[in-house]
Parts: structure tokens; C-alpha cells; sequence
């Protein structure tokens, strides 16, 4: 970090055999261990019995001394060297962190405290350690009700990293769901915070509880009436009530024109909530919520991402949230058809039932009777960039430039194909619900040209047949010779038809 000084000058200089002699070198560092030694010996200090008394006289938030800080940023920084960090675990220096956490009331400090923890556990057998400790564990998920955003986000890292351990996950979600209040803590701080890297990293941690554990996230979307954890500021006001769908919105409305990556991450956990027939209703059972998720995402695809100007290569850096988008999108899609199906006739959904009641979205999307044409004109737009990245993978040989290799070709890209998958099935169903009037206003305005249909039918054919029927149904009742002309270029729809 830019604000962290350097490590400190070698302890163990090479041309020093004194040094060398007296072993003084941390590993095979050029580190001191006696200048770490007195690093640690006034941490002790400050979380001794005497200094925590002396503490609880001022209730204000203290700040750290300028050497002080100095010296234990230097060991932040030398903590991500191997050596150093299990020299630190020998000598217990987790212990002392914890003693700070639990004590100290410097903001500063405890940010670095739990900076050094994160790098610590970046190393699998120190990882295993710090997260077998319950006592540790107990003190490091409090700090996620710390109001300091440094800190927050030195958690939020160090929790990410035990998480992505596949040995210790399992104890940090039992942790977690244990604690209801992580659940308003990460709540609050989706819901209101501006610092973007936060808000990334709190994402990055939630997406990662959802994805290991199903229970804890439907525990999260049922968890509608937990309150703030204790804030002594906020003591005196009424406590807000969380609900996840509207905190993860707030977030990602609020990293969406600064991180892409934030942003990829808030609508994997919409599309994670749409998993479970829970996620789907706390999203769509809300009018506002339901209209406000719809609209940004439908914002999202229309007019920033895939644009015309955009080159296919963007698709590469595109396609995980589009994925997102596109499934979150055709799943609330489905569940009010469902919905509307169950009401009126008491039997399953289809798929026309399906594509059908996607119409209804024009109050959602207040785009009127044609809201669908901009869509239908992004799903279109993605799966002709998917062409010409296939195209140019294959025509150019291995030696040219590298941008056919970066492009891709979604055969050979995982989320590629996920990416075309999902496009396809969104396509389709929207393709069976067209109107003769959007029809011909596609026609008109571009959406629906003789070449983007042509696209569209490549992708779709053969597992789409039937949408595709139905939609060249309705172009003959709007422009019979088009649809002849499409008819011709695909001989399998004719037939059908």
C-alpha cells in the first residue's frame, strides 16, 4: 500500500559476520529478529493490563504514535515474506494482535494488525493455525462491526483469504452463521458505503459464503428483520432493518461506473439468490425491489455493455457479468410467469408462458410496448461478437497478433459458452412472445434487419426450433418476403413452417 513506509534497513548485512554469526536473520531474510523482537515488545505493552486501564479513562479514539506506526507498518510489509510470517507465528505474535483487537481503541493500529493477519494467512499452514483458534476467529468477525473503513477492508480481505482455503472454509461459515450479526454488519456496509474497494471486497466475500454454502445464504434471505450491530454513535437511533436483495443493489449501483469487477461480483450474487426459489422471491415479491433490479440490469445491458462501437474483443471482458445479467434477467422473467400461469389457469409454466409474461416488464422497464427491441438487440449483439471472435480464432494461424487468441472462441471458453448458453435461452424466449407491432417496429428501427435475425437463427437452431417457428410466423404477417429470404437461408425452419 502507498501509504506504508518500506521494510526496514537489513539487520543482516552480507558483509557483516557479526550479524551473521549471531544468527540474527529471520530465515533466509536479510530481516533483523532482534528489531522485530522490540516491534512486538511494544505491542505487548500497548495491550498490557496497565496501558488497558489507562485506555478506558478516554473513551475517544486514539491515535497511533508516529514511530510506532512506522515500525509496524514495516512489519506489514515484511509479513508477506514466508519466513517472517512463520517467524511471527513461532513467537505467538497472532496473540499479540488479537490482544490489540480486543482492546485497543486506535483505528490505525488495528487496520495494520489485521493487515499483517491477512498476509499471515496467505500461507496455508499459518492459515490453518489462525483459523482453528476460536478466540481469534470470534475477535476478527467483531471487527467487521468496526466503523473504520480501513479496517473493514483489511477484514474483509483476511476473511476472503480464509474462505479460499479449501481446509478452513468450513469453519469461517460456521463462524459466520453463528454470528447473525456479520449478516447486518456486511448489510450496513453494502447498503451505505461510498468506498468502492470496500464494497468490492465485502462483495467478493459474500459471493463466496453464497457459493460454499446454500443454507447460510438462504438464512441471508430470510433474514429480513436482523438490526445493526451495537454502534455507540448510533445508539440513540432507531435501528434499520436489512433485507439482501436492496443492500446488494445499493452496492452495486455504487461500483458500477468505477470497478467492473466489483460490479461482475454484485450481479454474481443476484444470479447465486436466483438459484434457490427464495433468491428469486425476495427479488420480484417487492415491487420496488423487483422494478429496481430489472432496471438496472437492463440499463446495464442496453447501454453500457456490448455497445455498437465496442470491438468483439470487449466481449472477453465482458462475459461474466453479461452472464449474470442475462440469467438474473430470464430468471425473474420465469418466475413471474410462473406466477401469472399458477393464477389464471393452476397448472406448470411453459415456456411461451415463459416469453409471455416477459411483456409484463413493460411497467418495469417503463420502455412501453418496444421495451424488448434494445434488449433483443443486445442478445443479438452479444452472439454476433461471439461469431467473429469464433472467425477470427479460426482464420488467424498462431503467429499472428495476439488478439485472435484473446478474443476466444466460446467452444473453447468456459464462460464463453456459458455466456452463449444463457443468451440463446433469453433470446428464445422473448423471440415466442413478439407482437406483430414490435415486429414491425423492429424492422423499422433496426433491431430485427434480415442480418441480426440471421445471427440470431445460427444460434439458435436447432435446440431453439420452436421459438424460432413462432417468430417467423409472425415476421410473414409483417414482411413475407424477409421471411422467405430467412426461410431460404435455413431449410430446417421452413420445413416446420
Amino acid at each position: 500500500m502507498d501509504r506504508n513506509p518500506s521494510p526496514p534497513p537489513p539487520g543482516c548485512d552480507p558483509e557483516d559476520g557479526e550479524d551473521l554469526a549471531g544468527g540474527d536473520c529471520i530465515g533466509s531474510t536479510v530481516y533483523s529478529k532482534h528489531w522485530l523482537f522490540g516491534v512486538l515488545g511494544g505491542l505487548i505493552q500497548i495491550v498490557t493490563p496497565e496501558s488497558a486501564t489507562s485506555d478506558s479513562d478516554d473513551e475517544e479514539q486514539v491515535e497511533l504514535a508516529e514511530e510506532m506506526e512506522n515500525e509496524i507498518c514495516r512489519v506489514w510489509d515484511m509479513s508477506m515474506d514466508e519466513d517472517v510470517a512463520l517467524f511471527l507465528q513461532e513467537f505467538k505474535a497472532p496473540d499479540i494482535f488479537m490482544g490489540v483487537l480486543a482492546k485497543s481503541r486506535c483505528p490505525r493500529l488495528r487496520e495494520i494488525c489485521v493487515g499483517i493477519l491477512g498476509n499471515m494467512a496467505c500461507f496455508q499452514e499459518i492459515c490453518v493455525s489462525i483459523s482453528n483458534c476460536e478466540d481469534l476467529g470470534q475477535v476478527l468477525l467483531q471487527c467487521l462491526c468496526d466503523s473504520d473503513p480501513p479496517t473493514l477492508l483489511e477484514t474483509s480481505r483476511l476473511l476472503l483469504t480464509c474462505l479460499s482455503q479449501a481446509e478452513v472454509a468450513s469453519i469461517w461459515v460456521r463462524r459466520v452463521r453463528e454470528h447473525p450479526s456479520v449478516y447486518a454488519s456486511i448489510c450496513f456496509i453494502m447498503s451505505s458505503s461510498t468506498n468502492v474497494e470496500l464494497l468490492v471486497k465485502v462483495g467478493e466475500v459474500v459471493d463466496k459464503l453464497f457459493d460454499l454454502d446454500e443454507k447460510l445464504m438462504l438464512e441471508w434471505i430470510r433474514n429480513g428483520a436482523s438490526q445493526l450491530p451495537d454502534r455507540p454513535q448510533e445508539d440513540t437511533e432507531e435501528q434499520p432493518v436489512f433485507s439482501i436483495v436492496p443492500c446488494v443493489l445499493e452496492a452495486a449501483k455504487q461500483v458500477r461506473s468505477e470497478n467492473l469487477e466489483g460490479l461482475d461480483v454484485y450481479t454474481h450474487i443476484l444470479q447465486l439468490l436466483t438459484t434457490v426459489d427464495d433468491g428469486i422471491q425476495a427479488i420480484v415479491q417487492s415491487p420496488d425491489t423487483g422494478k429496481d433490479t430489472w432496471n438496472l440490469l437492463y440499463d446495464l445491458v442496453c447501454h453500457e455493455f456490448c455497445q455498437p462501437d465496442d470491438p468483439p474483443i470487449t466481449l472477453q471482458e465482458q462475459k461474466t457479468v453479461l452472464a449474470s445479467i442475462f440469467s438474473v434477467l430470464s430468471a425473474i422473467g420465469a418466475s413471474r410467469a410462473e406466477q401469472e400461469h399458477l393464477k389464471t389457469e393452476g397448472r406448470g409454466v411453459t415456456a411461451a408462458s415463459v416469453a409471455k409474461t416477459l411483456c409484463s416488464f413493460r411497467v418495469w422497464a417503463e420502455h412501453g410496448r418496444t421495451w424488448d427491441l434494445p434488449l433483443i438487440d443486445s442478445l443479438i449483439r452479444v452472439l454476433q461478437n461471439m461469431e467473429q471472435c469464433r472467425k477470427k480464432s479460426e482464420n488467424s494461424p498462431e503467429s499472428d497478433t495476439e488478439e485472435p487468441a484473446n478474443c476466444g472462441s466460446p467452444q473453447d471458453d468456459f464462460h464463453m459458452k456459458i455466456l452463449q448458453d444463457i443468451s440463446c435461452e433469453f433470446l428464445s424466449n422473448i423471440f415466442q412472445a413478439l407482437t406483430k407491432e414490435t415486429v414491425a417496429e423492429g424492422l423499422k428501427e433496426g433491431q430485427l434487419s434480415k442480418q441480426k435475425c440471421s445471427c440470431a437463427f445460427q444460434s439458435l437452431l436447432p435446440l431453439y426450433s420452436p421459438a424460432v417457428e413462432d417468430f417467423i410466423k409472425v415476421l410473414r404477417e409483417v414482411d413475407k418476403a424477409l421471411a422467405e429470404e430467412l426461410e431460404d437461408s435455413f431449410p430446417s425452419v421452413k420445413a416446420q413452417t
